[in-house]
């Protein structure tokens, strides 16, 4: 096979495992896993007894479509995708994420719930899991499924851009170009200007999956562990503080997530947008910047990726921990 074939067929399978990634999922099948392996270690005898006896006695139900597969007999891991595979049948898209407007400021924000949705936001869906979790009167099977969507929603509320929004749909209307494959335009709907990869694809799963090299979720969440070790005391003595996460994220995203970006990507003047077309075509606007995630900006994005992700691990320990105290 001729150097330039093999450089071909590479690039299609990278465009089409891209186009097919779907979108607005935080950290992705391995990241979200990750997540759930790293707060495995921190558990307390009595929070991994909680959660396993929840999972097991209202199982997922086998008639879903597992977007990840469900070849793990860890109830935990397995349970860390599942918000993603029922979202159309909650109808709780909103509740993954918070737009934090790119130039809102904490000192001048009475209340994150000025920028939740009308069906939530992911703020305020973990405290609402949280409660349900922790009320014992609650039925069993709402419970079951409240811990599964606080496993995934924390993983979601460290991922950068489920904290911030620049009328882009956290990063989603940003057409990018990452390492050798270049930005498409979805033909099923092109009035939306939807285009893959985009910037909030290639923080769900692509930085990640990179930095993880040989793609193991068990191996990164032991490294990770390792990697964070000497910070895992000031992560939990911090306490659980939900607002704090959410402007971690909204600040990170602003410092790294877009401020590594070349050419630079302004703070649009907020405004409400239902597709990508809006904000006078902010895609557009965005594709003809010709922005391209190399290996310079991975070297920058992945060392915050790897933080955010051991941060989810430790800090789902710590609710988890609390929620099944004696």
């Amino acid at each position: 096979m001729t150097k330039n074939l093999r450089f071909g067929l590479y690039a299609l399978a990278s465009l089409w495992l891209l186009c097919l990634s779907p979108a607005a999922h935080a950290w992705g099948c391995k990241g979200h896993q990750t997540v759930a392996l790293i707060a495995e270690k921190h558990l307390t005898p009595e929070a991994k007894q909680f959660v396993e006896a929840t999972l097991k006695a209202h199982p997922i139900d086998p008639s879903v479509k597992r977007w990840c597969g469900n070849a793990t007999n860890d109830q935990m891991v397995d349970a860390a995708t599942w918000a993603d595979d029922v979202r159309s049948q909650y109808k709780n898209g909103p509740q993954h994420y918070i737009d934090i407007p790119r130039d809102a400021k904490r000192s001048n924000t009475p209340s994150l719930a000025l920028f939740c949705e009308p069906e939530g936001c992911v703020t305020e869906a973990i405290t609402a899991r949280i409660a349900i979790l922790k009320d014992k009167s609650a039925d069993a099977a709402k419970r079951a499924d409240a811990l599964r969507f606080l496993i995934h929603f924390v993983g979601d509320l460290h991922q950068p851009l489920h904290g911030v929004d620049n009328n882009d749909h956290g990063g989603n209307c940003v057409p990018v170009q990452f390492f050798r494959v270049a930005p498409k335009l979805n033909t099923r709907h092109p009035e939306d200007h939807d285009y893959s990869p985009n910037l909030h694809s290639v923080w769900d799963s692509n930085i990640v999956e990179r930095d993880m090299e040989v793609g193991d979720p068990w191996r990164y969440a032991e490294d990770l562990d390792a990697a964070f070790a000497s910070q895992v005391a000031a992560w939990e003595k911090a306490g659980i503080r939900v607002d704090d996460w959410a402007w971690e994220s909204h600040d990170a995203a602003n410092q790294v997530t877009y401020g590594a970006l070349s050419p630079k990507v302004d703070a649009e003047a907020p405004v409400k947008t239902k597709t990508c077309a809006d904000d006078n075509d902010i895609a557009g606007r965005m594709l003809s910047k010709h922005i391209i995630i190399d290996e310079k900006y991975q070297s920058i994005a992945a060392p915050l990726a790897q933080q955010r992700i051991a941060q989810a691990g430790v800090r789902l320990a710590m609710i988890l921990n609390d929620i099944a105290k004696p």
